[in-house]
């Protein structure tokens, strides 16, 4: 099902989440090849951006074939946040996205991230200024309250889409749960009806019933996968296929696990050169082979790998599938 952000037309209900340290240019490839309908990237500071930083700069590369990708940013500052979003108008991206929901602590101890739910006016004043400053589509992502006392997800959201919000993701958790306990697709049904704007259900997606419930349960335009999609970008064709046909495909075989690891690794070499490739390749190697008999086994010696070669010897000696 095609549905529009703005102006950008998104081919399927799918989303790749913007998680730091994992969404990069890399692994959103891989996603996009397995059916991802957008992909956001990992967020960064619209602070860093207006004072020109080279690496946040390099964080927001991306490339035509990934399209539609959304730039997410974060801020506490409408001044400051209008200034990055009219400094990255020639960058390429498709949709703005804005950043009001990451919980860690010193993010939220400035003031940004899921603390702006704290003060809705101050969300409206924030995405107004960066519609006028920017070009593109702008959306929000935020949680369903600060904690269990402020549960005003509605309000905030009501606060986005008078601003000029033109789609709104909304993590079922507070910022207190972190990604603790079920995500609570109430409140997201909730703010379905209390906007006209496309609204993205996010927490707990990680395959085709859970996308399909929180579609349901909630009445949501699109889902959002995260944790879902960490060692496993299978989950966007999985995801896709089964709001098709309602069928659940078959997991992949430890051939196709091997394959993607070491695509994923090339890429990492490709736009992070190896050494910072294969460091940043060693989480993603523990999250593939989650589940497998050996798993912790790998995870350890992983934490040792320094080189391609070096990875590839470990998967045919500790994860074989001949």
């Amino acid at each position: 099902m095609r549905w529009q952000i703005g102006n950008v037309t998104i081919p399927n209900r799918t989303v790749l989440a913007p998680m730091a340290g994992v969404s990069d240019l890399p692994f959103r490839l891989l996603c996009k090849e397995q059916g991802a309908g957008l992909s956001v990237m990992e967020m960064i500071s619209a602070k860093a951006v207006t004072f020109g930083n080279c690496k946040t700069a390099e964080l927001a590369r991306t490339l035509p074939s990934e399209a539609p990708v959304a730039l997410q940013i974060f801020g506490h500052e409408p001044e400051v946040m209008a200034e990055a979003a009219r400094r990255i108008e020639d960058w390429d991206f498709d949709i703005l996205d804005i950043n009001m929901g990451c919980p860690v602590p010193k993010i939220v101890n400035n003031q940004e991230g899921s603390a702006l739910m704290k003060n809705p006016a101050l969300i409206e004043k924030i995405v107004r200024a960066c519609v006028r400053a920017s070009s593109r589509p702008v959306t929000v992502k935020m949680r369903r309250g600060f904690d269990c006392n402020h549960i005003n997800a509605v309000e905030c959201a009501k606060a986005a889409e008078a601003g000029g919000a033109s789609a709104i993701a909304v993590h079922g958790r507070t910022r207190t749960q972190m990604y603790s306990g079920e995500a609570d697709r109430e409140t997201i049904a909730e703010v379905v009806q209390a906007v006209r704007v496309p609204v993205i259900g996010n927490g707990d997606i990680k395959d085709g019933p859970s996308a399909k419930r929180m579609l349901d349960e909630t009445g949501c335009t699109a889902v959002m996968v995260g944790r879902g999609a960490q060692g496993n970008p299978w989950v966007f064709a999985e995801i896709n296929h089964y709001l098709e046909t309602g069928e659940e495909p078959g997991r992949p075989s430890r051939r196709e696990i091997v394959q993607m690891i070491e695509r994923h690794a090339q890429l990492m070499l490709l736009y992070k050169g190896e050494e910072q490739g294969i460091l940043e390749m060693r989480k993603h190697v523990a999250w593939y082979v989650q589940g497998f008999p050996g798993a912790s086994k790998i995870r350890s010696k992983v934490n040792t790998v320094t080189t391609f070669s070096e990875l590839e010897e470990l998967l045919s000696k500790e994860f074989p599938y001949a």
